[in-house]
């Protein structure tokens, strides 16, 4: 008997032994934050040897990658991708929502309970507590204690959410000094190489220089005119063009914000990956650990010039440079067969809806406070008097003491709500929050709602616009410039998924997956249990080798 528990013990040690010999050392995910599938291909002329066509041309392109639910937003995205399932399950219905028990607004990652590490700013009170699933970085802390999973962002949300609630750094960019900080939940102080990074004062020498195209500006072809009258102006610039001197641009007083509307924040955050690698032996040992970066700044110049930009051809054209360097790094440090590496975006983007119609194309803006005088108007003729708290992201919530006051009934108040919203233009669907939770799937569209939709967080009453509407406060130049996202519609939903390294095969994938195929995917590659509420399905092309 004890020969045989011997026997046993060796098989089930060759096994482990086995199992961490095919899973890489280290597992890379990296997020775009908003990085339309197209940019791939429309900008890869320009696109270096090294980089991005490096991801394209040696490793495995799921070229068909999708978000099933809405809003398709920042955080949304990001904890849906390291939890594998939607925020139906994980609560992160939005980057903020109203908060019924605290009656006011709240951000994704707030977190009052907890103090800000490195900085004496409220930049660093944020937490992962309001995600309620756990995440495949979680997953490996809880199966193998002595991983390591570090995880960064100029956007705290997206730092929090893919480190999970275990992380052993979390890292996020501090609007009020200019350097990366961290939360209480954490750290009790930062590591001496954070402190060290910062000390090397870069955003202060960036703000000295000057953002211009690469490339000669009659180059940017994919791009419309420099001068666009669809762009917004940066603090110190008279038109959207370049040269961006950022110098002249704030009279020589650090804008710490300013700075994350260039590339190089990219560059920065690229820098600082790198230096976590070393400091933290990231993919030294026989142990997998986890690596998550997430470039925001993509997605803030998006915002203020569009998809069409010279100012975004020439961040990406910028951004694939980064991608070289840090798979440079990667097979220098950890060896080119010991790290997987994927990338993927959070969302993608619609063109400028002003754009669209003056181009005679299907789109426009929806002015939600004139929507929502007319709204409080009609129930307060119907019900005696006003029944809504607030209207955000296209969410009703409505005043739940006051309606058992008035011996009202929830699901009757919504429907009125409902009926009214539905007959205004450009509203595509409604749907109230009864009909949400408990409904089966009843089209594609319902579904994605529904898949977008928790009970606590989300309003009484959801709408969604039809394709290239954007929701605004009220009509103004301002307002007519710039982009966003959000919606249901392939501009949206349709991002990247690139993965390289360690048994990757060299294929493209044109069949249909999911963006909580990821997580379910990484979990095959590391032999771990399946985090608490994933959905996906493992992408078994990738898994083939």
């Amino acid at each position: 008997m004890r020969n045989l528990f011997f026997f046993i013990t060796l098989l089930v040690s060759a096994e482990s032994m086995a199992q961490q010999a095919a899973s890489p050392k280290l597992v890379v995910g990296i997020v775009v934050d908003q990085m339309c599938y197209e940019y791939l291909y429309r900008y890869s002329e320009k696109f270096c040897e090294g980089g991005l066509k490096e991801l394209l041309g040696k490793g495995t392109n799921c070229r068909n990658t999708q978000y099933d639910y809405i809003p398709t937003y920042t955080g949304p995205g990001h904890a849906s991708i390291y939890t594998g399932t939607t925020p139906s399950n994980h609560g992160i219905v939005a980057n903020d929502w109203y908060d019924r028990s605290t009656k006011g607004n709240i951000n994704c990652v707030d977190d009052s309970s907890v103090a800000s590490i490195g900085t004496v700013s409220n930049y660093g009170m944020f937490s992962p507590r309001n995600l309620k699933a756990n995440t495949i970085t979680d997953q490996l802390k809880m199966t193998y204690p002595n991983a390591k999973v570090i995880s960064m962002s100029i956007k705290n949300r997206g730092a929090i959410l893919p480190g999970g609630h275990l992380s052993d750094g979390s890292y996020w960019y501090d609007y009020a000094t200019g350097k990366f900080v961290t939360s209480s939940f954490y750290k009790s102080e930062l590591p001496n190489w954070v402190d060290e990074f910062n000390d090397e004062g870069y955003v202060d020498k960036a703000l000295k220089q000057e953002w211009n195209t690469m490339l000669d500006i009659n180059a940017y072809a994919e791009s419309g005119p420099d001068n666009s009258p669809y762009e917004h102006l940066l603090p110190g610039k008279v038109t959207p063009t370049f040269p961006y001197n950022l110098k002249e641009m704030t009279n020589g007083i650090n804008n710490y914000e300013l700075f994350v509307y260039t590339p190089f924040s990219n560059t920065y955050l690229t820098d600082f990956a790198i230096a976590s690698i070393d400091s933290e032996d990231l993919g030294k040992d026989n142990q997998t650990d986890m690596l998550c970066i997430s470039y925001s700044t993509p997605d803030i110049i998006g915002h203020a010039f569009g998809p069409y930009s010279v100012e975004i051809e020439d961040m990406y054209i910028r951004f694939d440079l980064e991608i070289k360097k840090l798979l440079k790094e990667l097979k220098e440090k950890v060896g080119e067969d010991n790290f997987t590496l994927f990338l993927t975006a959070d969302h993608a983007v619609v063109p400028v809806p002003q754009y669209l119609i003056d181009n005679n194309l299907p789109g426009g803006y929806f002015f939600v406070d004139n929507h929502m005088i007319e709204l409080r108007a009609a129930l307060s003729d119907k019900f005696g008097e006003d029944l809504i708290i607030v209207q955000d992201n296209l969410n009703v919530y409505l005043n739940h003491e006051r309606i058992d006051e008035l011996n009202l009934d929830l699901k009757e108040v919504s429907t009125y709500v409902a009926n009214i919203i539905q007959r205004w233009e450009s509203v595509k669907r409604v749907f109230t929050g009864d009909q949400l939770y408990n409904a089966s799937i009843d089209d594609e569209w319902m579904d994605m709602v529904r898949k977008g939709y928790h009970h606590a967080e989300s309003g009484d009453v959801i709408f969604t616009l039809e394709p290239g509407y954007l929701a605004k406060s009220t009509d103004t130049e301002t307002a007519r410039k710039g982009t966003s996202h959000g919606s249901a519609y392939s501009y949206d939903t349709h991002v990247p998924l690139l993965w390289y390294g360690k048994n990757v095969e060299v294929q493209e994938v044109f069949r249909n997956v999911l963006i909580s195929d990821i997580a379910a995917t990484l979990a095959h590659i590391l032999y771990l249990q399946n985090p608490n509420s994933l959905r996906g399905k493992p992408i078994h092309e990738v898994l083939m080798k």
